[in-house]
């Protein structure tokens, strides 16, 4: 098979490094200068990804193009071509407004049954401001839109709210800028992903239980992911009372890959915050160790509407992120090297590759080095029946890299090991 990358800071390295073992052709493009020794000497680069159109349609039901963003414009890119024939995994227009259109989704998945009145938008700091001021409570804020980081969103610490109104204030000039404030809820975070074939969902999903925060106890910047716990056991029935509700929804909008839903729960509930529509990075490398059917299968799966059901191993999967300067920031506001030594302890078998999720790595020399634009640098996985199984399997590997100046946090999955996978099952939630 053919695959083509298109992508502006390459992501998914770690996913075209496992089709490339697979024996399958693959070339990436990458938007971003900073981001091109990113899989240097690992993987073909090419300068424009629409001059290999050609080269995909070769491959004719065996070429593919990945997308990995929702950039503007990109889910459009992808419905037009499609609509000329192409085979794109990825995403899609109505996906990306999901995801980005944080009022919008909220609005679709009220009219689902999913409770409503928690969520309020806002274009305008100063309007959000008299609100916090006539309704007291502790609030998260939240900015729509492609061009926002996670470090851009606040969650709100004090119970009248005082502290999200500093904020607007500090960011009144934004007025273009819609964001939306959120009720505070008590709870559990945890999500529920699936891939999206543009008719049905293939089952199993997974549950993902994320840390958001770049220090251990769940301190500092939000950075998106610093690490996860996943599992495709006992998932169908917050599955069916989530993401399956929207598959009628999903169906004709022609989204063709992966769609995760957010959520907060608790004895009320379950209380949706966000989608993620499209690969979610680490996500997809933490999801890897457990997925036992090939990622070009999967994708072939996706594509030619096969049986929607593809084999998975029993367990969990623990992610840890492993980053270096400037993360979580990037090279554009915090000028730090590239090209620090990569090294390993030993030689690594065939079951630590399925572990070693490469991120922003080149090689020069034949020497694998640091690259990109973030210092979004590794993932490393383990995998085990229980969620400390995995962890120790995963820390353990985590000890064996040794990359100049790389920082970890080493509490993943310590919360729900410790109490709240119980409470979970005891809601009723994991079944």
């Amino acid at each position: 098979m053919r695959f083509l990358g298109v992508t502006e800071t390459c992501d998914l390295g770690a996913l075209y490094l496992c089709l490339k073992d697979e024996g399958h052709e693959v070339r990436v493009a990458i938007s971003e200068p900073e981001a091109r020794g990113t899989l240097a000497g690992l993987i073909e680069q090419v300068e424009d990804w629409r001059s290999q159109l050609d080269w995909i349609s070769e491959a004719g039901i065996d070429g593919i193009i990945l997308f990995e963003s929702v950039s503007e414009g990109f889910g459009a890119l992808q419905d037009e071509l499609r609509a000329q024939g192409y085979q794109v995994i990825g995403g899609s227009a109505f996906g990306d407004r999901l995801e980005n259109d944080r009022a919008f989704a909220q609005r679709l998945l009220a009219e689902h049954g999913f409770p409503a009145g928690h969520v309020h938008e806002f274009r305008d700091a100063p309007e959000a401001d008299a609100f916090i001021a006539n309704r007291r409570r502790r609030y998260v804020l939240k900015f729509s839109g492609p061009d926002f980081a996670s470090s851009d969103n606040y969650i709100g610490q004090m119970p009248d709210g005082r502290d999200v109104q500093a904020m607007l204030r500090r960011r009144a000039d934004d007025g273009a800028a819609t964001f939306i404030l959120m009720d505070f809820i008590e709870g559990i975070e945890m999500g529920v992903g699936a891939y999206f074939d543009g008719e049905r969902f293939i089952r199993p999903a997974c549950l993902d239980w994320e840390h958001k925060r770049f220090f251990a106890g769940d301190m500092g910047e939000l950075t998106g992911e610093m690490g996860t716990v996943a599992t495709f056991d006992r998932s169908a029935g917050f599955f069916d009372r989530t993401l399956g509700l929207l598959e009628p929804v999903l169906r004709g909008h022609g989204h063709v890959g992966y769609i995760n839903l957010n959520t907060i729960v608790n004895e009320q509930g379950i209380w949706p915050l966000e989608f993620t529509c499209r690969f979610g990075y680490p996500g997809f490398a933490i999801l890897s160790p457990l997925q036992r059917t090939p990622w070009s299968a999967l994708f072939r799966m996706m594509l030619r509407h096969e049986p929607p059901v593809f084999e998975t191993e029993a367990g969990f999967s623990v992610g840890v992120l492993l980053t270096t300067p400037p993360f979580p920031y990037t090279r554009k506001q915090v000028p730090e090297p590239t090209g620090l030594p990569v090294m390993f302890d030993g030689e690594l078998s065939a079951t630590d590759k399925r572990h070693f999720h490469f991120g922003e790595i080149g090689s020069e020399g034949g020497d694998l080095v640091t690259s990109g634009l973030y210092g979004w640098t590794m993932v490393v996985t383990g995998h085990g029946s229980t969620i400390d199984a995995a962890r120790q399997d995963a820390y353990a590997r985590a000890g064996r890299v040794h990359i100049p100046n790389a920082r970890y946090r080493l509490d993943i999955g310590d919360r729900l090991a410790g109490g709240d996978l119980a409470r979970l099952e005891g809601w009723g939630l994991l079944c």
